[in-house]
């Protein structure tokens, strides 16, 4: 059971506001503006999913930037609203396209009407995408109508590309239902191999954690859909003893479906079967931890050292260790200093890559836009720390690497075909794969 339901911009403001109850009616508690105050006053990048004040519990994820929050009471189960909330983050992205301040904003008219489809005061209705679009009349509104004319300059989730035959991250984002003003909808299929990396490095180089968590998502924007067979790596193997094929196993050590997928073929051809209504749904999930069998996409070498003058002088070599026709983006790359440090002079590699002393956090941000595969980057940073010692240098460190690696998966794991029939027509296919990292940690 739901008391209250908002949707906070990054800044705290309130997009959407939807009361069920009236149990804060007369209280004068802001309870949007008590819970940003929490979780902004909350040391750390990750605040805690769950947050209590007086009696009255918040539950909340965070999505493009935005916190969808739930206000319950005690006895209502955690993992239900938890498992709510990111079903209507699925659902806003289905029906309003990408997420962002400014499209919830110009589609506050069609949230709301989903809250009060979804919701009776404060119970559960239904998440479900068929129902929900039977009763949903409001119409999206497009921030920005999307055009296959774009993707020969614009590749795969951003990235540029020669062909004109990739599509654009922002390809998938719109809703499903065609826009206001739009004629008709296309008949697109994408499916997404999607890997979270997490990682930490010793500081001699050796990999102490190394954990891949997978997923295959499915976007359809067909109206009505046949049967779809999709085709996995025919090597593809669950758990450390079985052996599949005659190539190199891509191993994982679990995998989990989604409740509409048919598996009668996965055993013997590791073939999914799934009828897709429109909308995202999460095929399968799967996890693999330490043996990885591609090889970790970075390294890092620092040296540090003290110049002449007294400064602290930090070189930082970093190595991609990507395939020649690969390449990373968006690195981004977090080094804490000691807490005294006044001033940062620098000294970078290329001229597209930046860095900053960021006083608040007192750590280095070293960004660089796009890294090519087997190349390496170098860094030199002194820092002005008055009253350096020994103790001092025990604040450096560790490092932590953000990244997106896409058309790549760190397991291996491809997709062989997807077909489908129905009589919506042949649709557009779109097979794309991205990993990113969620922590990668390299110890100095």
């Amino acid at each position: 059971m739901l008391s209250q339901i908002f949707i906070l911009s990054s800044k705290g403001d309130r997009l959407i506001h939807k009361d069920f109850r009236g149990e804060t009616c007369g209280t004068g508690t802001d309870l949007a503006d008590v819970f940003y105050r929490g979780i902004t006053s909350l040391p750390g990048d990750q605040p805690p999913v769950f947050m209590t004040h007086e009696g009255r519990h918040f539950v909340h994820v965070r999505h493009g930037g935005l916190y969808f929050v739930a206000t319950t009471t005690p006895e209502a189960s955690p993992f239900t609203l938890v498992e709510f909330l990111n079903r209507l983050v699925t659902l806003l992205r289905d029906f309003c396209g990408p997420l962002s301040e400014k499209n919830v904003g110009l589609n506050f008219a069609l949230v709301y009407e989903l809250l009060d489809e979804m919701l009776d005061y404060g119970y559960i209705q239904t998440t479900s995408p068929e129902v929900l679009r039977n009763f949903v009349h409001t119409e999206p509104v497009a921030t920005k109508p999307f055009s296959l004319l774009d993707l020969g300059s614009v590749g795969l989730f951003g990235a540029e590309t020669q062909q004109s035959k990739v599509a654009p991250s922002s390809a998938a984002s719109r809703p499903v239902l065609p826009p206001r003003g739009e004629q008709g909808a296309r008949n697109e299929v994408f499916l997404d191999v999607v890997e979270r990396l997490t990682v930490v490095i010793a500081a001699n180089g050796s990999p102490m954690k190394v954990d891949v968590q997978g997923e295959i998502r499915l976007k359809c924007y067909l109206p009505s859909c046949g049967e779809m067979r999709i085709g996995l790596t025919e090597e593809f193997c669950v758990g450390k003893s079985e052996l599949r094929g005659y190539g190199t196993a891509v191993r994982v050590d679990e995998c989990a479906f989604h409740s509409s997928v048919k598996l009668d073929e996965f055993e013997s051809g590791r073939v999914l079967k799934v009828t897709p209504s429109q909308g995202e749904v999460t095929l399968m999930q799967y996890q693999l931890a330490d043996d990885v069998p591609s090889p970790l996409p970075f390294r890092l070498f620092p040296t540090v050292d003290q110049d002449p003058t007294g400064r602290l002088r930090l070189y930082l070599k970093l190595r991609c260790d990507l395939p020649p026709k690969g390449q990373a983006l968006n690195v981004r790359l977090q080094l804490p200093v000691p807490k005294g440090v006044s001033s940062l002079a620098q000294e970078l590699s290329s001229p597209e890559q930046t860095a900053e002393l960021q006083p608040g956090t007192k750590s280095i941000r070293w960004d660089i836009p796009r890294c090519q595969g087997g190349s390496q980057l170098s860094a030199l940073f002194k820092l002005e720390v008055p009253g350096l010692s020994r103790a001092s240098l025990l604040e450096l460190g560790p490092a932590n690497l953000a990244f997106e690696l896409p058309a790549q998966t760190c397991s291996g794991l491809r997709v062989r075909f997807l077909r489908l029939r129905g009589p919506a027509g042949p649709p557009q296919r779109w097979v794309r794969y991205l990993t990113h990292s969620d922590s990668y940690v390299l110890r100095l």
